[in-house]
């Protein structure tokens, strides 16, 4: 990434945060508040896949239309990140909580009352704007109210949280489906967000503390770059949107590759001749000297391609290839939502002391937990598969309970407090970009191998080998990052560099 011409720092460049000065207990609160902010998040992003099948039936969608209520979350969400996290840092994150929410309440009711799919669709892409505006202030403020090992286990804590969260979706979403019933549950899914958010509205807005920033500058929101960052993001993620694995997937949808690489040259250069004018750039590009803050952000990213595949090809299987119920489908992942929890929490209070090669041991974790799923679902028999599926899901939660927490708190240990919101913005979006183009991938491999072997096979061998097919794919984005992992320390064993978070202690 290039770097930031040096030129003078305008005045009021960076405006100065304040200092939150609470006791224990109130910091306490109000990260639990956000932590809830986050959760609410994280789970529609996990708790809409089993309902799929349901909304299908109810609204008559097709397979592009379900794949864009799932990946259009995930695409607004991506879209909002960077400029909301900025402006967090430059304005009051408390505001922006309030606001993310209102807004996340509104097209949560949107969805639930929806008539059609393509209704549906438009307020799940609002859903996306408002987890965009929300999630970015989480890990300001974390960054703002903790420091040293304190902030090791927030982090823990955090990631513990975001686990239980992204394993137990599809087991809250399954339950929901079964009491509401097979053409309405689906719509129980969004009505459940509404009293859990107009809970947290009330408790950030009289809760968490005012972080507004002290500046005489006039507001700077570099609204080219803004809209220069959205391109390159709408062209790079448009191709995986549109990946169904079906015979009719149109193969021109992969030029918008080619736009992506254009708009990024673009931003880049205009980010540049914006910080040399003495302006405030959208991302800050001195961020990324800092080695752990990049090959954090890279590694993240590869994981979460990965990890959240898993979880959906496990479901697809379990549904399609062995006719559970959702509630019971996803319920095979409880064990590692519980189980990533307890390690994320030990995670969280070890990365001080261990490290990168924490993270690296968790990534190594997760390969094996692949490895072994896709032995459990050739070889065992189908009455024990379930049961053998959770039983490995019990390990995967241990090793994947490493790797999110420590890695959060390795990556933004060398930023400044002034720019945790945008710094962590973009590992948000590295994240969600990652989910996007590692699900739309595993996903074009299964429905291709259903496609092609439908007629030629069985139902349950079919269903075998698209899930093979879908996990080598997991296991490719989770060897990239155990790669970005190891090049990590490599790197700075060679530069005689220490592989803990030496500046975790740091000050504004």
């Amino acid at each position: 990434m290039p770097d930031v011409p040096s030129s003078p720092a305008p005045r009021d460049a960076h405006p100065v945060t304040r200092d939150i000065e609470l006791t224990p207990t109130h910091r306490w609160r109000a990260y639990w508040i956000a932590v809830a902010v986050a959760a609410i998040t994280i789970l529609d992003l996990t708790k809409v896949n089993v309902a799929l099948p349901s909304i299908e039936t109810a609204l008559n969608a097709g397979p592009t239309e379900l794949q864009l209520i799932v990946s259009g979350y995930v695409l607004t969400f991506g879209l909002v990140l960077v400029p909301a996290g900025r402006l967090g840092d430059l304005r009051s994150r408390r505001l922006l909580f309030v606001v993310g929410l209102s807004l996340f309440l509104v097209a949560s009711l949107a969805c639930a009352l929806a008539p059609n799919g393509t209704l549906l669709l438009i307020f799940r892409l609002l859903q996306g704007v408002a987890a965009g505006i929300q999630m970015p202030q989480v890990l300001g403020l974390v960054q703002q109210l903790f420091s040293g090992k304190e902030r090791g286990r927030a982090f823990g804590l955090f990631g513990a949280t975001i686990g239980i969260a992204t394993a137990f979706g599809p087991t809250l979403g399954g339950l929901l489906i079964a009491l509401g019933g097979d053409t309405d549950g689906w719509r129980l899914i969004f009505w459940i967000n509404v009293p859990l958010t107009v809970a947290v509205i009330v408790l950030a807005a009289f809760f968490l503390p005012d972080t507004r920033t002290r500046s005489h500058r006039k507001l700077d929101l570099d609204p080219v770059g803004v809209v220069l960052f959205g391109l390159a993001i709408v062209s790079l993620m448009w191709p995986f949107l549109f990946t169904t694995g079906a015979p009719t997937d149109d193969p021109n949808r992969w030029w918008t590759l080619v736009a992506c690489v254009v708009f990024i040259a673009m931003f880049v250069g205009w980010e540049n001749r914006y910080a040399a004018r003495g302006r405030m750039p959208l991302i800050p590009f001195a961020i990324f000297r800092h080695t752990s803050y990049r090959d954090g952000i890279l590694l993240s990213s590869a994981y979460f391609a990965g990890t959240p595949a898993m979880f959906l090809l496990g479901t697809l299987y379990l549904q399609g290839g062995l006719g559970l119920q959702p509630v019971f489908a996803g319920m095979v992942t409880i064990g590692f939502a519980v189980v990533s929890a307890w390690s994320s929490w030990i995670g969280g209070n070890l990365v001080n002391r261990l490290g990168r090669p924490l993270v690296v041991g968790g990534i190594v974790g997760m390969l094996a937990t692949v490895g072994a799923l896709v032995l459990v679902v050739l070889f065992t028999p189908e009455a024990w598969t379930p049961w053998a599926i959770a039983g490995v899901m019990l390990l995967g939660g241990f090793a994947g309970g490493l790797v999110v927490s420590p890695n959060q708190t390795l990556t933004l240990a060398e930023i400044p407090v002034r720019q945790g919101g945008v710094a962590g913005s973009i590992g948000q979006l590295g994240q969600r970009v990652g989910t996007a183009v590692g699900t739309a991938v595993a996903l074009a491999l299964f429905y291709a191998t259903v496609y092609r072997e439908q007629g030629a096979k069985a139902d349950l061998a079919v269903f075998h080998d698209a899930y093979a097919f879908g996990m080598i794919a997991v296991g490719i984005f989770l060897g990239l990052a155990l790669i970005a992992g190891v090049v990590d320390l490599a790197v700075r064993k060679r530069h005689g560099e220490p592989v803990t978070p030496a500046s975790a202690n740091q000050t504004p």
